[in-house]
């Protein structure tokens, strides 16, 4: 009733992704001119393809969310788009094991390993940055986000297979500005945000610093120790240089530094579900045996008894070269990058006051140094073109340190076992994985201009990746003198193995669009892309042979997987352009998948990473309103079918642990992680409030997901159900940069879960990440 009462009487506000375009538009820069998202028309510019271009001129599926769109939102980082940008799904049980998907497609829910790829690109100022922890930072002084459907690689630096994630931070400016944000909430939350501008010494050089600083109280109360878990504590700084020395001549140097610490990511528990295995070794037999009891069955209770430290803390930065110049009607291109990335957690992995897996953490240390070169024609020519250089090198170093307590015998081998809990107890594994990935790349788009309204461009793309691994682990604890029998649970439990990895592999990918204007408001597109995602090592540990000593090598390579892609949209506008609606339709097919496959093919039967092969078929559309300067609205949907199309060997699900069947075929089932149906609506009015351009507003938005799988093998019991959120603010700004509003976010309590795991060891516990409560605040920002 929410959703209805929502979609039917929400006022309106002025949503940057399908907002009112003008004819199509083209610079020859492949970036905007400072501090300007949009043209006095309401042109909106994106730069997705490498080139200034007006967002309806685009013949691809491109959302764009403009900073006022964000600050009133409250999306803050790129985890939070996916509330407003219902083809984005964000998990992340940490910041290390966070995922970004678009269409579903991206990395598989639940699965983290170093050695594979990600299948979503995220740029901020050209600069790729390889790890999805990124995205749990604050972005900081920023212009847009932009979004793009479908694979890329034929025109940015690094293959994607399911889209990239564009974002634009302010240039530097050569006329002086400074902008203020400050935000307070309920749970203790505060947010700030400043940045400021100007020129520098000489006229052709202007710098920018930005600010931003978030901090909030836990949202889950540990009743063992009685501080609460969850919190927010962010800090960031970005600054940049702007060198102008001819009219024909930009370089920019830009540095970024952000730091997390909060007390982070604490599942909490759902439910218990049976397994088949015997009754004494259920959970609620196993907690019995022990005397315990979970604080709650009720997640929404937001309690939590972990006993042992939690620590999400995550360092992030890097520097930038950006040059540009002017030859001719044409721009030369060159983005250079050196970035690194920090992560030191602690946390509690079996999510109960019980010590069984103490420790399971993995301390990282990750490099990487990009350059690209891009030539780009002005884009006016019969024949027009983006090529380019790409190259990538990027080193992980993770000391991975896993303990376990005494309680892990008893729930890793039953009560027999349990009679010596020595056999576990204090049994650590410890190891050190080197990971190495080189990547090079040369690319490019033709546009053929074959009429005024008709346009072909095809585009190509070589790459050849390379890496190598170590993977050394030492396993030292535990009882002093074990019986075969003990040896064999202990390595069970925790192996010791040594093994190399490599990867060598060549790979010719690219597409083609067609797109026709039909009317000058009216543009239809098509598009067949052939893209892949790199293979990659297994850095999990691999399964041993059937001696139960040898580790299989054979199986540390992971195939590259291989993808058609098939789209085809309109986007149009009428009503003397105060509606846009732009829709697609696309399939995408799926060969060698990398996700988690469990079959006896090396005499153990064990889990490990390798391939299987998915579909994803969907509709999307978007439509914006601005019957008046008074009175906006949009409406985004998606509808989403993705499934196996061959997985004859997947993981059983949860509830079958401990029967005869230790892996299942689920060729034809769903895809975790997927909604079928997502929306996000909302808008605003306005009225005029005194002079100055002042006006008072009042804004409602809301976002809905169905239900989905959260386990890689659908299981009644892993199912998160449907949400909706819902936000709403009333406020004031004017003509002079002052805007102040006061807000609700989730207005209406809704109860949600983001996603649901196992605990390890399939002994019937489910946990959850929990969203947000409702959450109230004001803010208060002024352009200087």
């Amino acid at each position: 009733m929410r959703l209805f009462l929502l979609a039917v009487s929400s006022p309106a506000i002025a949503n940057a992704q399908t907002a009112p375009a003008a004819p199509p538009a083209t610079a020859s820069r492949t970036t905007p001119a400072p501090a300007q998202a949009a043209n006095n028309d309401d042109t909106i510019v994106v730069t997705a393809r490498r080139r200034e271009e007006s967002l309806q001129d685009v013949p691809l599926p491109v959302s764009v969310f403009s900073e006022r769109l964000l600050t009133s939102t409250g999306t803050y980082n790129i985890g939070r788009v996916a509330q407003i940008q219902p083809v984005i799904q964000y998990y992340a049980s940490n910041p290390r094991n966070s995922a970004i998907n678009i269409r579903g497609l991206g990395a598989p829910l639940g699965l983290t390993n170093d050695g594979i790829e990600q299948g979503v690109g995220l740029y901020i100022d050209q600069v790729y940055y390889s790890r999805p922890a990124s995205s749990a930072f604050d972005l900081i002084d920023t212009q847009q986000v932009e979004v793009l459907r479908g694979p890329q690689g034929t025109l940015y630096g690094k293959n994607t297979t399911a889209g990239a994630i564009n974002v634009r931070t302010r240039a530097p400016s050569f006329t002086p500005e400074a902008r203020v944000e400050l935000t307070a909430g309920n749970y203790r939350f505060f947010q700030g945000k400043a940045s400021i501008s100007g020129p520098l010494i000489r006229d052709d050089l202007a710098g920018r610093i930005g600010f931003a600083a978030t901090t909030r109280r836990g949202t889950v109360l540990n009743v063992r120790t009685g501080e609460r878990t969850n919190s927010l504590d962010n800090l960031g700084v970005r600054g940049s240089l702007l060198w102008k020395p001819t009219d024909s001549l930009d370089v920019t140097l830009a540095g970024d530094y952000s730091r997390q610490d909060p007390d982070g990511y604490t599942q909490v528990a759902v439910r218990t579900f049976p397994t088949l295995r015997a009754a004494n070794r259920q959970f609620a037999a196993l907690t019995t045996a022990l005397g315990y009891t979970l604080p709650s069955t009720n997640p929404y209770d937001r309690v939590t008894d972990v006993d042992s430290d939690l620590q999400s803390r995550q360092f992030l930065g890097g520097v930038s070269l950006i040059a540009e110049l002017d030859v001719g009607e044409n721009t030369l291109t060159s983005v250079s990058a050196w970035r690194w990335w920090t992560w030191r957690p602690k946390n509690d992995r079996d999510f109960i006051g019980l010590p069984i897996t103490t420790l399971s953490q993995n301390s990282s240390d990750q490099r990487q140094l990009t350059q690209e070169f891009r030539f780009a024609t002005s884009g006016t020519n019969r024949f027009d073109f983006v090529a380019g250089v790409f190259g990538y090198r990027q080193t992980i170093s993770t000391d991975s340190n896993t303990q376990q307590g005494a309680a892990a015998n008893l729930f890793a081998n039953g009560p027999t076992a349990g009679a010596n809990p020595a056999v576990l107890n204090g049994l650590t594994q410890r190891a050190a994985i080197e990971f190495e990935n080189n990547s090079v790349a040369g690319f490019g788009q033709l546009t053929w201009n074959v009429t005024d309204r008709l346009r072909i461009q095809p585009g190509v793309r070589l790459n050849y990746d390379t890496k190598d691994a170590v993977y050394d682990a030492r396993v030292t604890g535990g009882i002093a003198s074990p019986t075969p029998a003990q040896l064999a649970q202990q390595r069970a439990s925790l192996p010791a193995q040594f093994y190399t990895a490599r990867y060598r592999d060549f790979n010719v990918s690219g597409d083609v669009n067609f797109s026709y204007r039909p009317a000058d408001d009216v543009l239809l597109y098509a598009v067949y892309s052939r893209s892949f995602k790199s293979g990659g090592v297994n850095l999990n540990g691999l399964p041993f042979r059937a001696d139960g000593v040898t580790v299989a090598t054979e199986l540390a390579q992971v195939d590259p997987e291989s993808l058609n892609h098939y789209e085809a949209g309109m986007k149009t506008q009428f009503w003397d352009r105060r509606a846009t609606v732009n829709l697609t339709a696309y399939r995408t097919d799926v060969k060698d998948y990398q996700t988690t496959v469990s079959n006896g093919a090396i005499g153990i039967v064990r889990g490990y990473l390798a391939n299987a092969d998915v579909r994803i078929q969907g509709v999307e559309a978007e439509l914006s309103l601005r019957p008046s300067d008074r009175l906006t609205g949009y409406l985004n949907s998606a509808y989403n079918d993705g499934k196996y199309t061959r997985f004859p060997d997947a993981p059983i699900a949860p509830e079958f642990t401990g029967g005869a069947a230790q892996f299942v075929d689920i060729s034809g089932r769903r895809l975790p992680g997927i909604s079928k149906w997502a929306l996000s609506f909302g808008g605003e009015a306005n009225l005029p409030v005194g002079g100055g351009g002042g006006r008072a507003y009042f804004g409602a938005d809301a976002s809905y997901r169905s239900s989905y799988s959260s386990n890689a093998t659908p299981s009644p019991f892993f199912v998160v159900d449907a949400y909706t959120i819902a936000n709403f603010r009333l406020g004031y700004r004017n003509d002079g940069g002052l805007d102040v509003f006061g807000w609700v976010r989730n207005a209406f309590d809704e109860d949600y879960l983001e996603f649901l795991s196992n605990q390890p060891g399939n002994n019937g516990l489910v946990v959850g990440q929990l969203g947000d409560p409702r959450t109230i605040g004001v803010t208060v920002a002024k352009r200087f």
